[in-house]
């Protein structure tokens, strides 16, 4: 017998055709039955199906939704693995919500869009995928929303750089229902390894010999420090736990918490109650979701120094609740007002790790700093169902805050103000503004860095950071790293790595930034690129440059040899990005570079995303898809096409 095509079980013909079927009676009286869709009778008539008492089918309907990924047993070992640790574990904080609307009466229902990991996408074809899938996530998501009309309320729980940000553009997208979002958590450190920023540059530092192989091979074993959870980094997915908070749609102390802790599962149950209480006083996130939202988000992700990526994130919840997309002058006006206050991986000084931010205090902690300096909007409304102001009230005096600081100290011996600090030792440290938007003769539409990663050896005394030297330009992202690893790329000189904006994807460049921090004399050699960054990157990168290449920007006719002149202010936030000894004239004269071709990879999917969110703004409007927009260009472009046929 072929063992493809057919089985020797005998238990697989043990059928039958017909069963018992659920006992008991749809709880309804006869003019409800009368007046019913038939939607909401065969709804009720599945949910008998599914093993739900048919007696307590009348409770109102909530909805979780979640990242998951990955089957897991019962006792946490894998049966098929996520594509990352960050929703290996989040289903556990589904059940939790779910059996608190049950034990409320309340019924719960669950739905899941997993999502890709950009840590395991770098540096492949995968990556061209991972910003357009945001878009695509939300869009499944409130489709999920609206596909079950009986919903009261609807809990999110996501945790990483895509899922977590299309989770928030969902739950904005929902203004007339309660939504919160339960932030799913980061990993722990692991004892004597490298942390999850670190290691993923073992190859390029293998290659160049300053690692043994051996070495290389352990620490890429054991660097995540428990099974699930978000890296150890303020990068994307801690920086969107943050914002999540910041924008008041998370409970206090929500964002950070350690995956698979007792803390992190109590989250997930006050949160439940805390939606069927926003439910019962008929708050929703229209309610909650306002301009100063937004604005205490971006200001508390100033002050962590959080991910570039939100630059590109926080337009685009924004967009979907129907709100005023913040434009680079809020940006820039916020990030100037904003000290940055918190020593997290990868900014440093002391690079401490996520789960210690969260024990310092985390966002609340952040937020006292910030509201004692006059910076937040204290009167907006929460999930709590409380303003920000009471919230802050409560969290000063609780034993929570005051447990938590000293659980950090006895744990690890770290003073939780040296991690979340006041304005005036912030400042005694060096630790200088988040993001810095440039300007240039390479970047008339602008670019952006985070100045905060530059290595503080490199800043003069007067805060400004220059840098000139030939360019060394690169149309792939392979053919970079493989210069790098090769040793190709010398200290002094700039990468201008080109081609990879919107049209392919606008894929992040984590390894090669990554490689320039831990590599040695890396943090020497400057990068200009169209394309975007890991929120774990570190050194002179500069992204987002617009144009970009494939729409014509002057990146494209930067040629090898020509000197690059960029000058950060790390105070005035500010600064340039120039080719200069080159007579404008000549330098607009010059065709695109000769090696900029097609990604051949580039799916038709995200070329279409490219299409439509160029249509919409672009990058600095973030990525969106506005329908009205684009559904008025595509009039006015059939209406041409039809008239030049009659013509």
């Amino acid at each position: 017998m072929d063992p493809l095509l057919d089985s020797a079980n005998e238990a697989i013909y043990a059928l039958r055709t017909t069963a018992p079927g659920p006992s008991g009676a749809l709880p309804l009286e006869p003019n409800q039955l009368r007046h019913m869709s038939s939607g909401d009778l065969f709804g009720l008539t599945q949910n008998a199906g599914m093993g739900w008492n048919p007696a307590a089918l009348r409770g109102k309907q909530f909805l979780i939704l979640s990242t998951q990924g990955g089957i897991r047993a019962p006792d946490g070992t894998p049966i098929a693995l996520g594509y990352h640790t960050g929703h290996w574990e989040v289903g556990l904080l589904m059940e939790e919500a779910a059996r608190t609307f049950s034990a409320a009466g309340a019924i719960p229902f669950a739905g899941y869009v997993s999502d890709p990991c950009d840590g395991r996408t770098n540096g492949t074809a995968g990556m061209l995928d991972s910003l357009a899938y945001r878009n695509d996530a939300a869009v499944v998501l409130r489709r999920l929303i609206r596909s079950l009309p009986t919903r009261r309320g609807v809990l999110g729980v996501a945790t990483c750089d895509k899922g977590l940000p299309a989770m928030l553009m969902a739950l904005a997208g929902t203004p007339d229902l309660p939504t919160i979002l339960v932030p799913g958590g980061v990993t722990l450190l692991a004892e004597e390894a490298e942390d999850t920023g670190k290691i993923q540059t073992l190859a390029t530092r293998f290659a160049r010999d300053e690692v043994t192989f051996d070495y290389a091979i352990e620490q890429g074993c054991k660097a995540c420090g428990s099974p699930g959870g978000g890296c150890q980094f303020m990068g994307t997915a801690a920086t969107s736990q943050v914002v999540a908070e910041g924008l008041g749609l998370s409970l206090t102390h929500g964002a950070l918490s350690p995956s698979g802790a007792e803390i992190w599962r109590d989250l997930a149950r006050r949160s439940a109650k805390a939606l069927l209480e926003l439910e019962e006083k008929q708050i929703t996130t229209r309610d909650i979701l306002t301009d100063d939202a937004v604005h205490n988000a971006m200001v508390v992700h100033a002050a962590f120094g959080g991910s570039t990526n939100l630059v590109l994130h926080v337009p685009a919840i924004a967009h979907d609740a129907g709100l005023r997309r913040p434009t680079v002058d809020d940006w820039t006006r916020i990030n100037r007002a904003v000290p940055r206050l918190v020593d997290v991986l990868p900014n440093g000084p002391k690079h401490y790790a996520t789960v210690q931010v969260f024990l310092a205090g985390g966002v609340p902690e952040v937020m006292l700093h910030l509201r004692d300096a006059g910076l937040l909007k204290l009167d907006a409304r929460t999930v709590t169902g409380r303003p920000l102001g009471e919230n802050l009230a409560w969290w000063e005096k609780s034993e929570r805050r005051r447990r938590l600081r000293e659980k950090l100290h006895a744990l690890d011996g770290v003073d939780p103000d040296n991690v979340i600090m006041s304005p005036a030792r912030a400042r005694e440290r060096g630790l200088t503004s988040t993001i810095t938007f440039l300007r240039g003769n390479l970047a008339p539409e602008g670019a952006l860095v985070k100045s905060t990663a530059i290595a503080p050896e490199l800043v003069g005394a007067d805060g400004i950071y220059r840098h000139e030297g030939p360019a060394r330009v690169f149309t792939s992202e392979a053919t970079a790293i493989g210069a790098l690893k090769a040793a190709r790329v010398q200290p002094g000189e700039v990468i201008v790595l080109i081609g990879i904006g919107p049209g392919s994807g606008m894929p992040e460049t984590y390894q090669i930034t990554s490689a320039l921090k831990y590599t040695k004399d890396g943090q020497r050699i400057a990068l200009l690129t169209d394309g975007r960054f890991s929120g774990v990157s570190t050194g002179a990168c500069i992204g987002h440059v617009s144009p970009e290449a494939w729409a014509g920007g002057p990146i494209a006719r930067v040629r090898d040899g020509d000197r690059v002149r960029l000058v950060i202010d790390t105070r005035a936030l500010e600064g340039s990005i120039d080719v200069i000894g080159i007579a404008p004239a000549e330098f607009n004269a010059r065709p695109q570079h000769p090696s900029l071709r097609p990604d051949p990879r580039v799916p038709a999917d995200t070329r279409l995303w490219a299409a439509l969110q160029n249509a919409s703004g672009g990058t600095w409007a973030g990525c969106v898809y506005d329908t009205d927009r684009i559904a008025r260009l595509l009039e006015l472009g059939l209406a041409a096409e039809a008239k030049d046929a009659g013509t």
